[in-house]
């Protein structure tokens, strides 16, 4: 189950967070793993995911995993692979740590639908602007 903190500063405070209707499924220091709930306004005008829905998951994911460790930090860049069309009723990002510096986290996300395909891989650097002590 995630921190309260965590909940807190992603579902009350975060209004991009609300109208993509993202959820917390876990968050933890090894890992966070939201879901987005489909709907119409999710769509392309081909009736797929829109990728946009589909990246901001991702990026949310990992951010929120920064946040995991007590560090805030924002993305400096991040790319985004997208393998196979989004067309289920939610979608699901899995991040992870792959390495922590001084200032810069490097993580990556993999993005599945509701039937466990991988749709989307992702990985981003994020650059801290508090850390535990306080500000950079």
């Amino acid at each position: 189950m995630a921190q309260p903190e965590t909940y807190n500063f992603l579902e009350s405070k975060n209004g991009f967070f609300k109208h993509n209707n993202y959820h917390i499924v876990e968050a933890n220091k090894d890992k966070v793993i939201l879901r987005a709930d489909i709907t119409e306004e999710s769509l392309n005008p081909y009736d797929i995911i829109h990728g946009a829905l589909i990246f901001g998951l991702g990026d949310t994911a990992m951010g929120a995993l920064v946040r995991e460790q007590g560090d805030y930090a924002v993305t400096l860049n991040s790319t985004i692979n997208y393998l196979k069309p989004g067309k289920s009723d939610s979608i699901t990002a899995i991040s992870e740590v792959i390495k922590k510096g001084k200032t810069i986290y490097y993580l990556k996300a993999n993005i599945y639908d509701a039937d466990n395909n991988l749709i989307a891989s992702m990985d981003a650097n994020y650059y801290i602007i508090i850390k535990k002590e306080g500000i950079q």
